[in-house]
């Protein structure tokens, strides 16, 4: 008898161990959206699949609530418009942190603070304000005592890198080295915080089909692809994405900072140019994706490296601009009725199998860039161009460059401050440079120049001051 309760006790602590080996899933709570269950149905929902994790885009008192007493780790968002206010006045971050923070904090268990989502494609300019908003947020954490429980950081997209593929020549965009990315990795140093990154292997996949493996993509059995650079065999691309971030760190000397995956996922749903975009595909990524990182495990390059991986995103959002995609990220209904059976434990997991089917391949596979040309094509020959519709309204022309400087993937650098399609200073001017931007970038797809109405295809170069329009990518 005592041999056999030795025996259960070792079981308990190789499971302990097994487990805090492992890796975390949460979820992104977005709520674009006008028919959602309430806060409190959330939370329970949450609790049933066994989601301990959760990640909302603001600090929303009635969310807040709902997750007191639950158990569910929180992290909260500082958005954007606040940036400045966070930057330029101490009050106002201090203000914050005690209404949306401190004032929930511990009952709701708020462990992190996205200060911006994505600030470096955000067409309103607000880079300049992140290091600033970020430091006076933690002055005000300091002052509640609070700064050792609840850290600090913020979600960078992938377009923050110059270079992402391969892997190992991962670097980041020059313009923002000195200017933020070396100021940010010295803050989350000192913090003990780690880097907020978006991943999102889909987008790689819908532009270069014909390049990178479904299977690769999907986290699905392969050969793996062999990394040109440094020889490491990469089997799926989440993996390899995730190491570029990694590789432009160690690059710029900050090998210590650990990476936090704040949103990946895959739609359910898509336009017809949106390849990949299905229920299969997105069960199959999400699936295989949880039990990745729930056994444990870090990448090639990291391979210690456990990782906290929010999928993006709880719900099917009907509200959000842009592509059918957009609005077909959800695991679940507004109903809540999953979108696809995939389990979020290690419990599920026993008894998952991915239902997809994968595809046969052999042989090594060097990893090259796709063969894009990398430029801007100018000729007008048989060209059209994307521009916004000045009727459509102010939401909806904000709305719409909002998502193409953002998810969208648009280049929205030339109509930033100083550059040259900053002048003349219209929404109408930015948002037509924007759609073109997307509508070229996605080759001049039907429905890829809508934006909710507001915007339509016109055939004759468009004029806003000097600023020459693309016509491709």
């Amino acid at each position: 008898m005592d041999y056999l309760r030795a025996f259960h006790f070792l079981v308990l602590i190789l499971s302990a161990i097994s487990l805090s080996e492992a890796g975390s899933i949460g979820v992104n709570y977005g709520r674009i959206s006008d028919e959602l269950p309430s806060a409190f149905k959330v939370v329970q929902l949450l609790k049933s699949q066994g989601i301990d994790r959760v990640k909302i885009f603001d600090a929303d008192p009635a969310v807040l609530k709902a997750l007191s007493g639950s158990g569910i780790r929180v992290t909260v968002d500082l958005p954007n418009e606040m940036l400045f206010s966070a930057a330029k006045r101490p009050s106002f971050a201090a203000t914050w942190v005690k209404r949306n923070v401190a004032a929930y904090h511990p009952s709701t268990q708020i462990e992190s603070i996205a200060v911006g989502n994505e600030v470096f494609v955000d067409p309103h300019n607000t880079t300049k304000y992140l290091i600033p908003a970020m430091r006076n947020i933690h002055k005000a954490l300091v002052s509640y005592n609070l700064h050792s429980s609840i850290k600090i950081s913020s979600p960078l997209a992938l377009s923050a890198l110059q270079n992402s593929y391969p892997s190992s020549s991962g670097s980041f965009r020059p313009e923002l080295v000195d200017l933020v990315i070396k100021p940010m990795l010295d803050f989350l140093r000192e913090t003990g915080s780690r880097l907020m990154i978006n991943v999102y292997p889909f987008f790689a996949y819908e532009g270069n089909s014909d390049v990178i493996p479904l299977d690769y993509a999907l986290l699905r059995e392969n050969p793996g692809m062999v990394d040109s650079g440094n020889g490491l065999r990469y089997f799926n691309l989440f993996d390899a994405q995730i190491d570029a971030v990694f590789a432009a760190m160690s690059a710029l000397k900050y090998d210590d900072i650990e990476i936090i995956v704040t949103e990946t996922g895959w739609p359910s749903k898509g336009d017809e140019n949106e390849v990949g975009a299905s229920v299969a595909n997105a069960a199959s990524y999400n699936g295989n994706l949880i039990r990745r990182v729930l056994t444990g495990g870090g990448t090639p390059l990291r391979p210690k490296a456990d990782l906290t991986v929010y999928l993006f995103a709880l719900f099917n959002e009907n509200k959000k601009f842009g592509p059918t995609s957009e609005r077909n990220y959800g695991l679940f209904f507004p109903d809540e009725k999953k979108v696809y059976d995939i389990p979020f434990t290690q419990e599920g997991l026993k008894h998952y199998r991915d239902g997809g089917h994968n595809t046969p391949a052999t042989g090594d596979q060097q990893v090259t860039p796709p063969n894009n040309g990398g430029g801007v094509s100018k000729s007008l020959t048989g060209s059209t161009w994307c521009v916004a519709n000045g009727d459509a309204g102010k939401d909806r022309l904000q709305g719409g460059l909002d998502y193409a400087c953002g998810d969208g993937g648009a280049d929205c650098r030339p109509i930033q401050r100083g550059a040259p399609c900053y002048s003349p200073d219209t929404l109408e001017a930015h948002a037509s440079f924007a759609f073109n931007s997307y509508y070229q970038k996605k080759g001049r797809a039907g429905g890829s120049c809508y934006f909710g109405g507001a915007a339509y295809v016109v055939t004759q170069p468009p004029k806003y001051g000097r600023c020459e329009f693309p016509t491709g990518y």
